[in-house]
């Protein structure tokens, strides 16, 4: 960030003088895996610092998370909740992955 009522250009002209260099990357989206899942930033801006050999890059956008389940998760929702396992990812992912509130909304369901 940059501080209030600095010029972007000036602030360009301190970086370089620090050795600091930057670039805009024209990415159209950019996609995080976690444990978890997946952290998608929909029309990001991104920028690539280059400072003292390393890389690093400042990510802003639009962030939403996807759970990431496995297919052996959906076989055992599927089996136990009595449901396809269509039915048994979509409500895997509802439940963010959670295997026994997955099975529970399943079986409500019917």
């Amino acid at each position: 960030m940059m501080p209030p009522g600095m010029d972007p250009k000036r602030m360009q002209q301190l970086m370089k003088q620090m050795g600091i260099n930057s670039e805009e990357v024209d990415a159209r989206s950019v996609v995080i895996e976690t444990g978890e899942g997946k952290l998608i930033v929909e029309n990001p801006q991104v920028v690539k610092i280059i400072a003292q050999g390393q890389v690093s890059f400042q990510i802003s956008g639009t962030v939403r998370s996807e759970s990431s389940v496995s297919a052996e998760d959906v076989k055992m929702v599927a089996e136990q909740a009595g449901a396809s396992e269509q039915d048994a990812r979509a409500a895997l992912e509802s439940c963010n992955g959670d295997i026994a509130e997955a099975i529970m909304k399943l079986k409500e369901g019917k």
